[in-house]
């Protein structure tokens, strides 16, 4: 039986790009079916108030990120993700805990998949690579160098992992195949696939330059047979089967 896998990374709520977010959920509100499933890719929230970069800082005393986390459950909730994985801003929580209040670590509260209220919307978190299709694994990313090369990040963690990966983290689309064969034949063939972002670059103040793209990710999935296609974001708006959201 056939079914879709939609990849969707990096929404890095605050720092969202709440209309992107609203096209990628109708999208999916009207083309998903039964079998489909929505998986993000890491780094849902940003935590900004518990990095390392504003620790001593003004930032780290603006009480957002009760509200920070409402949005980003809202968000997840909208979007009707399955499975989620483990990245380095959502680390951030756990991270924060051990170096500066390791005295609260183990409160349930503060347990990820309970801060960002995963088991109340059914998703599944995966604090390691998450088979995500046959042949297919997810990861966010951040577990090897990262490429300026959109799509070398997620080849170079496909080549070790010896599966196709999907992943977020660079915040760029790139897909990249890597085949092997012999006398003409095909053995195998491996794709490093990213899957962009749904941030608002204009809220990304900590840098002067980027080179990143809007956008998911979609697998086609057919009993064996797996179809990578990327889904870029230009002009406000982007196209999926013939359908076209823009806003």
């Amino acid at each position: 039986m056939s079914h879709r896998v939609f990849l969707i990374s990096d929404l890095q709520v605050p720092y969202h790009d709440q209309r992107a977010v609203d096209a990628v959920v109708a999208c999916l509100d009207d083309l998903r079916a039964p079998d489909d499933l929505v998986c993000t890719v890491g780094d849902e929230i940003d935590l900004p108030t518990i990095s390392r970069w504003t620790q001593g800082g003004p930032g780290e005393w603006e009480r957002t990120i009760g509200r920070d986390r409402d949005k980003t459950v809202e968000i997840l909730a909208a979007l009707r993700v399955n499975h989620a994985v483990r990245s380095n801003h959502t680390d951030r929580l756990f991270q924060s805990l051990q170096s500066r209040l390791p005295g609260l670590l183990g409160l349930p509260e503060l347990e990820l998949r309970n801060f960002l209220r995963f088991d109340e919307l059914g998703i599944e978190f995966h604090e390691e690579a998450f088979r995500v299709a046959p042949g297919w694994a997810v990861l966010h990313g951040d577990e090897s160098g990262t490429s300026q090369v959109a799509g070398t990040t997620a080849a170079r963690l496909a080549a070790k992992v010896g599966l196709s990966i999907a992943c977020g983290h660079t915040h760029r689309l790139g897909l990249q195949p890597h085949t092997q064969g012999v006398n003409g034949t095909v053995t195998r063939t491996l794709y490093g696939m990213e899957v962009g972002c749904l941030m608002d670059f204009r809220q990304a103040t900590y840098t002067r330059t980027h080179n990143w793209q809007q956008g998911f990710g979609i697998l086609y999935v057919d009993g064996k047979k797996v179809s990578p296609v990327l889904v870029p974001i230009q002009d406000k708006s982007f196209v999926v089967e013939g359908h076209r959201y823009s806003w």
